[in-house]
This record gives structure tokens, C-alpha cells and sequence, in this order.
């Protein structure tokens, strides 16, 4: 069973736990995410994750830097919050967690949208590739060879979500000035994983392809 994530045409309100932008669920007085760069993050999506039953997913990324991201399959300490090539630090935040309190601040750059999520079959090929779009769960639609990491804690970690090669956010654009939307990791294809021994609420981690 995974879980399909639909964009529906209402805006959310302040509390609702599956949103494109809109206010993110963060811990009482925690500070908006900021890029080592200095800049506050554009807050993409959150999403409870059905897998881990109170658990809740945030997507943050800086606006100017969004390039792929790659790691070892053995992810070093903290590698949610070290140096990342090609930058000098992280530019993005997955934020994995029981949900908190509706920020008093909403995503000033996004057109905000309800998610919904539903049910659905998961579809494996011949080759272990699982269905391709957004998606909770399940198998990941590989589009090169499968990746597989463990957290520095030493758990194996565990497949979340899944966001497809160029899925467009609507809002400013980052680096297409020319354009309406936005996207995660330059428009690759985004698998996003996460320690099952919640050893930390940012032990997270992308796996980028196209």
C-alpha cells in the first residue's frame, strides 16, 4: 500500500498538516529554516507520512541554491547539518517528526494548495522500479540504478516520498527568471529517506536522479 499525493485546487488554512506552502507545522518557537547562505528557505510541501503513524514530513530549499545534492551511502555525523558539494553548507531542510503548531508566519513566495492522499496499489516493474509520480511509500520509480543509505546512527534508512522529475511548484522563480514556477533539486527526479530510529527530527536525506 502506498500513498498518492494529489494537489486540490483550495487553498489551506493555518493547521492543516498536507499543504504546498501555507504554514508549516514547526516546533513551538522554532525559527524559520535559513540557507547557510544567510537566506530563509522557500517552504515546498509538508505532508503526515501514513507509514509512521504521527509522524510528519516538511520540505524546505533555498531559493537561490537548489543544485543536486550528493552523499556516500554511509552518511557521515550530522550529515543533515555538514557541508555539502558543491556548496559550503545545506540548502535544504527535511524536517521528520511528530507535527507541531502552525507557524504564525505562511510561505510568502509559494501559491499555497491543500494535499490530499490516497490509497493506492504499488506497481513494481520488471526491473524493481515502483510507480512513478508523487507518492508516500512504497518503491521507489528509480530512473537510474538503485540507492540505498545508512544513517551515521547505523539504521538502514527507510524510503518516505517521492516528488517526480519536473514537478513545478507555482511561485517566484528561482532560477528561470522567465518562468512561473519553482522545483526541487534543478527538476530531478527526488527520493527522499529517513532514519526509522528518528535518532534526530533532520536525519533525512535525498536521493537525486534523472
Amino acid at each position: 500500500m502506498i500513498h498518492t499525493v494529489e494537489i486540490q485546487p483550495e487553498p489551506p488554512v493555518a493547521g492543516d498538516r498536507n499543504t504546498i506552502g501555507g504554514w508549516p507545522l514547526l516546533d513551538a518557537g522554532e525559527p524559520w529554516p535559513a540557507c547557510f547562505c544567510g537566506r530563509p528557505m522557500v517552504f515546498f510541501f509538508q505532508l503526515d507520512v501514513p507509514q509512521f503513524a504521527g509522524d510528519h514530513l516538511l520540505v524546505f530549499q533555498c531559493p537561490a541554491h537548489d543544485d543536486a545534492a550528493f552523499g556516500p551511502a554511509q552518511l557521515p555525523d550530522r550529515y543533515w547539518d555538514t557541508a555539502v558539494d558543491p556548496y559550503a553548507g545545506p540548502f535544504w531542510r527535511f524536517l521528520f517528526r511528530p507535527y507541531g503548531v502552525a507557524s504564525p508566519d505562511a510561505e510568502p513566495q509559494l501559491e499555497p494548495r491543500r494535499l490530499a492522499l490516497r490509497p493506492a496499489d504499488e506497481e513494481v516493474d520488471e526491473h524493481g522500479r515502483g510507480r512513478s509520480g508523487f507518492k508516500l511509500g512504497g518503491v521507489p520509480s528509480w530512473a537510474q540504478e538503485p540507492e540505498s543509505y545508512r544513517c551515521s546512527c547505523g539504521t538502514d534508512m527507510v524510503f518516505l516520498c517521492q516528488v517526480p522529475e519536473n514537478f513545478g511548484f507555482d511561485m517566484w522563480p528561482m532560477r528561470d527568471k522567465n518562468g512561473d514556477q519553482a522545483q526541487l533539486f534543478l527538476g530531478n527526479e527526488v527520493y527522499i529517506f529517513a532514519c526509522p530510529a528518528r535518532c534526530h527530527p533532520e536525519a533525512a536525506w535525498p536521493a537525486i536522479q534523472n
